[in-house]
């Protein structure tokens, strides 16, 4: 005999957990609407705490329900010292019957699928919300449409009525959430808007390999997720996911908005012509545990040829950027500048003005650079040295002959440089004054981040007028004599878009104080190449 609980029928189970059991109902006064499911606390969860929980979520619901892909509330009230809450019925079925153990699915699926659960997840992220539980138990498929929900917010707190300590962790000792697709800091308690993107990208990554969470090795030293080798997919798609599975929530995307434009492109004023690689090359990349949470990300270059410089016709070309002359490079580069926070971990100290442990370090001398790397060198044992200019160059291009990477064009929605001056006919945009977090901007076609603006970076060449004689194994040019003067590339956050082209060069003295270098900053090169 069907059970009456307020004006819904309860007509099956559906399913329950410890803190609550889920009943498929009817609303007897309105018969003709869709089905409902009915939550309710169970009778023995009676600390205040629990009960709490359970009303925060029926709140939470009422705003989070305008979204159309999340179920909304439909009623939230108290019988016989019961507590209830009503929710739109999806009809469909939850993603572990697509998302299963030993089946891979492919690469477009997860594409499309990392988009729908991102731009949900950007609804609540907006709110201040943290799911806490997204796996694929808890993403429905409505079978009419085939549109993915979020379900079961059981488990979300809201940052604005918890206490948050300075890194913005939340000071709490519940832990919910399910092994697997719950990162550390969630483990402690400290859950965080980056906690849910390490679950959408552990969910992505099941579905990609076929693997369960337990089935994953890990890297010892690093702790991060072994997973690209048990999967095929693009450079691009396996930057974004191992990005949301970072180990270190402070190394992930910062919330889902973050992660959905990591994976969706930004429209560039002209459309790239990437560089075609070589279909057997296979993506490769490290990171370095510098101590204290501190990580340095490398990622291969693929070995290529290029031309270096600037043809004749490209505006505001310098005579330095001539004669054009192919190159052929090889080497790692750094996925971004040097920041703050390893500098302070090698060199034991922070010059730059604009402080912050993820933006670039600046204020940085060549002759600093250089001690940082061979520090570096001595601490990782692998040999780390600045780029050579070619290098430099290759890299930054990304298999490009546009003036930037992005394409004819640039804007300060892609990069950080002064927008009160403009290049071709863009219109006039920010001018921030300071530099941005390293990551802030668009990647090149190299997964590379940050290569127009935000700071110079030093290369190891001595400063010659034009490309009279330079090599062309990528190797830095280099004569005694004529060191005292030395390379860098990129633009900065102060300068005209001009300058950030990826062809444009300029110098300065390797020993110059850093009072006078508050725009010069630096990323290095892992040494596997010629320089080595």
């Amino acid at each position: 005999m069907n059970t009456l609980v307020g004006r819904y029928e309860i007509t099956q189970t559906l399913g329950g957990g410890g803190f609550a059991i889920t009943y498929l109902a009817r609303d007897i006064m309105q018969p003709s609407k869709p089905l409902c499911v009915v939550k309710q606390l169970r009778p023995n969860q009676t600390h205040p705490r629990v009960i709490d929980f359970f009303n925060k979520e029926a709140a939470i619901l009422e705003k989070l329900g305008k979204h159309p892909q999340i179920p909304q509330l439909l009623a939230h009230f108290q019988e016989n010292d019961n507590l209830y809450i009503v929710q739109e019925y999806i009809q469909g079925h939850d993603l572990s019957r697509e998302i299963s153990p030993g089946k891979r699915l492919s690469e477009a699926y997860v594409s499309k699928l990392l988009q729908d659960v991102l731009e949900v997840l950007s609804f609540v992220h907006k709110y201040g919300v943290i799911h806490r539980d997204i796996k694929p138990q808890n993403l429905m498929r409505r079978r009419e449409d085939g549109k993915i929900f979020l379900i079961d917010f059981g488990a979300v707190k809201e940052l604005a009525s918890l206490m948050l300590n300075s890194q913005g962790e939340i000071k709490s000792s519940v832990v919910i959430g399910t092994p697997g697709f719950m990162p550390t800091e969630q483990g402690l308690g400290k859950p965080c808007l980056a906690s849910d993107v390490y679950a959408v990208g552990m969910t992505a990554i099941q579905a990609l390999t076929g693997l369960q969470a337990f089935e994953l090795e890990e890297n010892p030293q690093t702790g991060e997720v072994i997973w690209l080798e048990k999967a095929q997919v693009s450079q691009h798609l396996a930057e974004v996911i191992t990005k949301m599975v970072r180990r270190h929530y402070s190394l992930r995307y910062a919330s889902a908005k973050d992660a959905l434009q990591g994976l969706t492109p930004i429209a560039q004023p002209t459309p790239i012509a990437p560089r075609k690689l070589n279909p057997s090359h296979s993506i490769n990349y490290f990171t370095e545990d510098l101590g204290n949470g501190v990580t340095l990300e490398m990622v291969e270059i693929p070995d290529g040829e290029f031309l270096m410089g600037s043809p004749a016709d490209e505006k505001e070309r310098e005579d330095s950027e001539s004669p054009q002359h192919k190159v052929t490079v090889e080497s790692f580069m750094g996925k971004f500048a040097v920041t703050q926070a390893q500098y302070q971990a090698i060199m034991g100290k922070n010059p730059s003005n604009f402080k912050g442990e993820k933006r670039p370090v600046e204020k940085v001398s060549w002759n600093d650079a250089t001690e940082f790397c061979k520090k570096l060198t001595e601490k990782t044992g692998r040999t780390y040295r600045l780029p050579s200019e070619a290098e430099w160059e290759y890299a930054c291009r990304a298999g490009t002959t546009t003036p930037f990477h992005f394409g004819e064009t640039i804007t300060t929605d892609l990069a950080n440089y002064n927008g009160n001056e403009t290049y071709a006919n863009e219109p006039k945009g920010k001018f921030r004054k300071k530099t941005t977090e390293v990551g802030s901007f668009p990647p090149n076609g190299f997964g590379l981040y940050d290569m127009h603006g935000n700071v110079w970076e030093w290369c190891q060449d001595g400063w010659h007028l034009h490309y009279n004689g330079a090599p062309t194994d990528g190797s830095a040019w280099i004569e005694n004599g004529n060191d005292w003067r030395k390379v860098l590339r990129g633009g900065s956050w102060f300068n005209n878009p001009e300058l950030c082209r990826s062809a444009f060069r300029t110098l300065s003295y390797p020993c110059i104080d850093e009072d006078c270098l508050y725009l010069v900053g630096f990323r290095v090169v892992c040494g596997v190449g010629r320089n080595s």
